[in-house]
């Protein structure tokens, strides 16, 4: 083993709270592997999503780059951003993370949810990389995927279900079960094969990129976690005035969407039962592979990373789901452990971000690359920064974070927030007409960031930030059946067998 330069784990949740590790706080939960990890190293308090939704802030992991340079800016395809060239993602933004270290001799493995864009399979650079996508929108993308496989070979008795990991479309936010047995689900099958790459016999330091699903909605943990929390014993959403909560309209367009637009208290507790013991879960398989870690000779010369690519409202600001800069969508756990240089059971306030990943990562493989992030080991910065919609839309939006103040900025109608995290935590009291000047400092902070970066500096005139006349979208529902097996909607197909003929018509 090169004793020289560490091993690199990176273990990552998606839709996972920052208030959701008992360690840091929460009180309800049980997470005792991630408290082992918080003993391990230091806890980031104030570390965000540089883009709050899974593609974007997944391109700025693999790139340590922020939407503006990887043309991404929510879950759509990346375009080239403007002042570039190439065909790819990495022809503009540089080669991914797991591609460079491959590159610098480390062994690279890649395991469970990558969620890239057009190509849900794309190469990343892996020497192992094993797929666990979510959805498949045709057959032969359900083939490629490493967990279906799994099942289909290994356990046909399970190949009937439509939907592996939960049903979705309106049973998207619906308490869930899940349909396999604790080993047999895609978090226990990522831990089983992050295990088998963790024993494999190879003298080159390693490393491992490891992603769970969940807790992403659909909430269906197996038994016995579906029944480890008590619905009485959850606490109800922090919800504020309906008006200012929706403020930014993509919550109440979201909400309805994905059939989350009347949720009241009661369902939400029992929700989040569902949501915490998927997390309770998805803790014992990360324990799984943190006894071996520890297991092996090198364990000490490894650095873990744990962390999520945004958080979920549940219900906060009468929201679901992601995609905007309130605390639960867009700020993260990040849990960062080295042994030899960062001092166990450390808590740190300094504003971080995902894209750091990528220049920590470098530095301990002896090729130090900050890219759009900063060596968080050895500097701080004043202002974060974290975008939203592409550019030259209503959808566009930034956030800018400064010592316990947060300004955001919406393109739509040109609004504008301002919240002291310090006395309101909850972000309840917009104090956008009342601090003047934090405002006005931090309104030039967000146009001087614009000015500087060409994709986005079309969203300023005259020194000052475009806005657009406020339009509210239509409202629609998304509809996200087994497409793979050719379930498009509510309606069985005719002529598919029993089920269909005995089901009344329902088309008239």
């Amino acid at each position: 083993m090169d004793k020289k330069r560490p091993n690199i784990l990176h273990i990552m949740c998606d839709q996972f709270r920052f208030d959701c590790i008992s360690a840091l706080g929460n009180p309800t939960i049980k997470t005792p592997n991630l408290d082992r990890l918080v003993a391990r190293g230091v806890s980031y308090s104030n570390a965000y999503s540089p883009c709050p939704v899974c593609i974007p802030a997944r391109y700025s992991i693999r790139t340590g780059r922020d939407s503006y340079s990887t043309g991404c800016y929510c879950n759509e395809e990346p375009i080239a951003p403007q002042g570039t060239t190439g065909k790819s993602i990495e022809d503009w933004s540089g080669g991914y993370l797991a591609r460079t270290l491959s590159e610098a001799g480390y062994r690279t493995f890649g395991i469970g949810k990558f969620h890239t864009c057009p190509d849900s399979y794309e190469e990343l650079g892996y020497n192992v990389h094993i797929h666990t996508e979510e959805m498949w929108a045709d057959a032969e993308l359900r083939n490629k995927d490493g967990f279906q496989q799994f099942i289909e070979n290994e356990h046909p008795e399970y190949n009937y279900l439509e939907q592996l990991h939960g049903e979705r479309t309106n049973m998207y936010y619906a308490p869930q079960l899940s349909s396999l047995p604790a080993e047999l689900t895609v978090e226990s099958f990522v831990a089983d094969k992050a295990i088998e790459q963790l024993q494999a016999d190879d003298e080159r330091p390693y490393y491992g990129f490891v992603s769970f699903i969940g807790p992403h909605p659909p909430c269906a943990p197996p038994i016995p976690y579906n029944r480890m929390y008590d619905p009485d014993g959850m606490t109800n959403p922090l919800r504020g005035d309906s008006e200012a909560d929706h403020y930014d309209e993509q919550i109440p367009w979201m909400n309805y969407i994905i059939y989350a637009d009347d949720i009241n208290d009661t369902w939400a507790r029992n929700l989040k039962t569902r949501y915490y013991g998927e997390i309770s879960y998805i803790d014992s398989c990360i324990g799984r592979i943190l006894d071996e870690v520890e297991s092996r000779d090198d364990a000490e010369q490894t650095m873990i990373c744990f962390y999520a690519d945004h958080g979920d409202m549940l219900g906060d600001h009468n929201g679901w789901q992601k995609e905007t800069f309130y605390e639960p969508s867009v700020k993260v756990p990040f849990l960062v452990s080295y042994p030899p240089m960062i001092e166990k059971n450390s808590r740190s306030a300094d504003l971080v971000n995902l894209t750091d990943l990528f220049g920590m990562a470098t530095k301990l493989a002896g090729c130090l690359d900050v890219r759009d992030g900063i060596d968080i080991l050895e500097e701080s910065r004043d202002f974060l920064y974290t975008f939203y919609g592409r550019p030259k839309t209503r959808q566009f939006k930034l956030m800018v974070r400064y010592e316990n103040w947060k300004y955001i900025y919406m393109a739509n109608g040109a609004r504008e927030q301002l919240f002291d995290l310090a006395a309101d935590p909850t972000e309840m009291h917009n104090l956008i007409n009342e601090c003047e000047d934090i405002a006005a400092l931090l309104r030039s902070k967000a146009v001087e960031k614009c000015e500087i970066n060409p994709d986005i500096a079309c969203m300023v005139e005259n020194h000052s930030m475009v806005s657009y006349r406020f339009v509210a979208r239509p409202l629609g529902r998304l509809h996200q059946f087994a497409f793979s097996r050719d379930v498009t909607d509510f309606i069985v197909p005719s002529g598919k067998g029993f089920i269909s003929e005995a089901l009344p018509n329902t088309t008239e």
